[in-house]
């Protein structure tokens, strides 16, 4: 039989309180503003950086040549 152990951090809680934040940020929002915020959300996260070489690495590559 499985007790449960004692944990300091629920992962599975953790995201479902990101979802609820989420949710209640989009849920009035038109499909357009919600691509808008989460474009906007990504660009201002911890993440940010990366994202934007992303985009600059898409803009600059060529999609027909084969990767290396």
């Amino acid at each position: 039989m499985r007790t449960k152990a004692n944990k300091e951090f629920d992962c599975v809680e953790f995201k479902r309180q990101a979802q609820v934040r989420v949710y209640g940020a989009i849920k009035d929002l038109s499909p357009e503003q919600e691509i808008e915020y989460f474009r906007r959300v990504v660009g201002q996260g911890p993440l940010a950086d990366w994202w934007q070489s992303l985009r600059k690495l898409a803009a600059t590559t060529d999609p027909r040549t084969p990767a290396k």
